[in-house]
Order: C-alpha cells, then structure tokens, then sequence
C-alpha cells in the first residue's frame, strides 16, 4: 500500500467561526426547549440545559482527539505473523450531521501487517474519536480505513460499518428494522478477491446478529 497516496482524514475540521461559551451553549438548549413548546424554568427542565452541554460535550469529544496518535506506538517482536488480524463487533454512537439524530452501530476492522501491529484496544479507540463527531456513516468507514492506513502502512485494509440510523427510524419514513451497512477496502482487501472473502467471512455480519 506503500506506493498509494493516501489523503489525511484523521484530523477533525478546524471551526471558522468564534467559539462558543458554555453558557451560550446553555442558552442555546434552553431556546430550543422554548421552541419546542415548553418552559425551561419548570421544575423538570430547570437542569436540562447543563445535562444537555455535559452529554454533547461527551458525545463529540472526537473533535479535540487526533486518531493518528493511538496508532503511533506499534510492535515488530510478533515473531513474524504477517496473516489478517479483524476486530469483529467495536460498538459505537454517533450523529447525523443532517439532523444530529443518533447513529448505533458496530464496526468491523481488518488490516494485513507489514512487520508491526497495534495493540487491538487501539482500533477500537480509533473508531471512538471518528464516531464522536457529527457524521454521516460513508464518510466515518473511510476515515477509519484511511487513518490506520496512514499510520500502520499495512498491506491492506477492510472496514465494514452495519448501523442504524434514528433520523430514519424515528421521522420521516419511520421505517424500524432497517440498517445501512459500508465498507471501505484498501491494498489488498480491495485487489485480491481472496483476501476480501477471508475478511467478510471472519466478520459474518448475518451470522453475528
């Protein structure tokens, strides 16, 4: 994969605008729940807001992580192992950056090893900080490719996200039960038809559910 130019996705989009307080952030929820027909004054909403910031400031703390970093530290003493290392199942939540309505899913991660691999808490940590920013699921299974790509520089690589989308489910067409499933195949897993095969069938999405 070494010959391939790969674009950095790794780093989160720098904001152009001024920052936000928190108690702007605050006042934002608050307006919002104006909005909705409410008073946020009233006994049950009167912390609201401050929960509301806390849970955002949780769910896209991807934005001040750089996934780069939990690649760098890698092993060679692996006593030559160059076959498919998968890490089947990596839970995660993230958010539509159409309609900042929840994503649940899982990830599956396979790479191919050129002479040092990572600790495997690492690739999960990797699809942590991508989820934890607004998204849209194409977009998350190619910086996840792409970034341990960058860094491993490994003789292939597969991702495959299966998740469900609740900007579907719970408007619009409402329809429950339906999952959007992506892959992104890079070096090998894309050129070598065997290689692909071996990853989706040590991932068995139909048979892991």
């Amino acid at each position: 994969m070494s010959d391939q130019p790969k674009p950095s996705l790794c780093t989160a989009t720098k904001p152009t605008s001024p920052p936000v307080s928190r108690e702007q952030a605050l006042e934002a929820v608050r307006t919002l729940l104006r909005w909705a027909g409410d008073e946020p004054a009233r006994e049950g909403l009167h912390d609201t807001p401050k929960r509301v910031v806390d849970a955002y400031a949780e769910w896209f703390s991807g934005y001040s992580e750089d996934p780069e970093e939990y690649l760098r530290r890698t092993f060679e003493e692996v006593a030559g192992y160059d076959e498919m290392i998968v890490l089947r199942d990596i839970q995660f939540e993230s958010f539509c950056e159409h309609h900042m309505a929840p994503i649940i899913g899982r990830a599956h991660v396979g790479y191919l090893p050129d002479g040092k691999v990572v600790g495997i808490s690492k690739l999960a940590r990797v699809v942590d900080a991508f989820s934890h920013r607004f998204q849209v699921q194409e977009k998350l299974t190619a910086q996840i490719a792409t970034c341990i790509a960058n860094v491993l520089n490994p003789r292939g690589v597969g991702v495959v996200v299966d998740a469900v989308h609740q900007c579907m489910t719970t408007r619009g067409v409402h329809k429950r039960g339906v999952s959007l499933v992506t892959s992104q195949m890079l070096g090998a897993f894309r050129d070598d038809a065997r290689t692909r095969a071996e990853f989706l069938r040590f991932i068995d999405i139909d048979g892991g559910r």
